[in-house]
């Protein structure tokens, strides 16, 4: 699988996988795990979750997952803003950590702004990385603005920003993206409740493909080399599906139809979240 080069020089896979809604059901959680297993034998390594999904039992369906293995797999979490301060930052780690059953993170971000200011949150995860708890940091849900006033509270060290993108939210492509010196690292990459899916334009690109839908909103986030995708998946036939669209390459027709779909933006826009 194509890499994707981090500010350090580490390499992560460009497609890993995203664990939100994970953890909600009891009953669910041996088969989240198995398929975070099998996403992993299939060159997915990368996963992402946060102390938020689910309370927490995200982390604990991660933890399961990656018994064993905890060496394959660059492990993502991320913090809530209020917990991104000199107080809280330390215990909010140590709690995810304790969920998942390791003693690092790989990489730790901030899941969105808060008041916290961002030199302070900056400093708690630096210390963090002395402590030995995390490898490295970045941030999520942050804009242009945003990531200019990291850059000034000495947020040099930011590895990432995951943002939401896929065709129909690609507000980043005009500012964000073209600006970022670091990975973007795009969450709900085939949208949520099924809408982008069951788009004519989507569905006859995947046609002449022989795809699903599904893959080709994998491939267009894929498209961009500084771009990581995150999809989630709990069932071995989607897992299968994500990673064949690695390797699937667009044409220009494809990409003006989907233009045509869902133009890009001729303007800055404010950050979609989701």
């Amino acid at each position: 699988m194509r890499t994707v080069r981090l500010p350090d020089g580490t390499e992560v896979p460009c497609l890993g996988q995203g664990t939100w809604y994970m953890g909600e059901r009891r009953s669910d959680r041996t088969a989240e795990a198995r398929a975070l297993r099998l996403g992993v034998d299939l060159g997915m390594r990368l996963i992402d979750t946060a102390e938020m999904y689910a309370d927490g039992g995200a982390e604990e369906v991660v933890r399961e997952a990656i018994a064993g293995r905890r060496a394959e797999v660059f492990l993502v979490s991320k913090a809530y803003p209020q917990n991104a301060s000199a107080a809280r930052a330390k215990l909010a780690c140590e709690r995810s950590l304790k969920r998942l059953g390791t003693d690092y993170l790989d990489l730790y971000l901030l899941h969105w702004r808060g008041s916290v200011p961002f030199a302070e949150t900056v400093a708690a995860f630096e210390a963090l990385i002395r402590e030995g708890k995390i490898r490295r940091w970045g941030v999520s849900n942050l804009d242009p603005g945003d990531m200019a006033e990291l850059a000034r509270a000495n947020g040099g060290g930011c590895a990432v920003n995951q943002v939401l993108y896929n065709p129909q939210y690609r507000g980043i492509e005009f500012d964000l993206l073209p600006q970022s010196k670091i990975p973007i690292m795009a969450y709900s990459p085939v949208g949520q409740g099924g809408e982008l899916l069951k788009h004519r334009s989507i569905a006859a690109i995947a046609a002449r493909h022989d795809a699903s839908s599904a893959q080709i909103a994998l491939a267009w986030a894929l498209r961009h080399p500084q771009v990581i995708a995150i999809p989630k998946a709990a069932r071995e036939a989607h897992l299968r599906e994500n990673m064949a669209a690695a390797a699937i390459i667009l044409t220009a027709q494809d990409l003006a139809e989907i233009d045509a779909a869902f133009p890009p933006p001729r303007c800055a826009t404010a950050l979609a979240m989701l």
